[in-house]
């Protein structure tokens, strides 16, 4: 992670981070081995600076931290969640376009 504003979140920060945020969140869940979740990366990183201080955004390695992965039935990485109030408001599976995410993210500020 190479944007100081991309967030590394854990199974430890979580529930502070993420369902008690009072801004919305951009989760991506990812793996160091994943070269779709790679591809995704400078999309997460352009995120969190152009949304910066109007919402968080992170990245949970699932491979160190399966508790929450599966907690939140992460079955395919890269799996990008938009959290607002504790709850998932949107969920993309895949790599995706900037424009959708900045869509979901727009969404949830509204």
């Amino acid at each position: 992670m190479s944007s100081d504003k991309l967030m590394e979140l854990t199974d430890a920060n979580f529930e502070k981070e993420v369902l008690q945020a009072d801004v919305p969140v951009l989760v991506d869940f990812w793996a160091e081995w994943c070269m779709p979740c790679k591809m995704v990366v400078p999309t997460i990183e352009q995120l969190s600076e152009e949304y910066d201080g109007k919402v968080k955004v992170g990245q949970v390695d699932t491979d160190t931290n399966r508790d929450i992965a599966i907690k939140h039935d992460i079955t395919a990485i890269p799996t990008l969640m938009v959290f607002k109030g504790g709850r998932i408001v949107r969920k993309f599976v895949g790599v995706q376009q900037k424009s959708d995410l900045k869509a979901a993210i727009d969404e949830a500020l509204a």
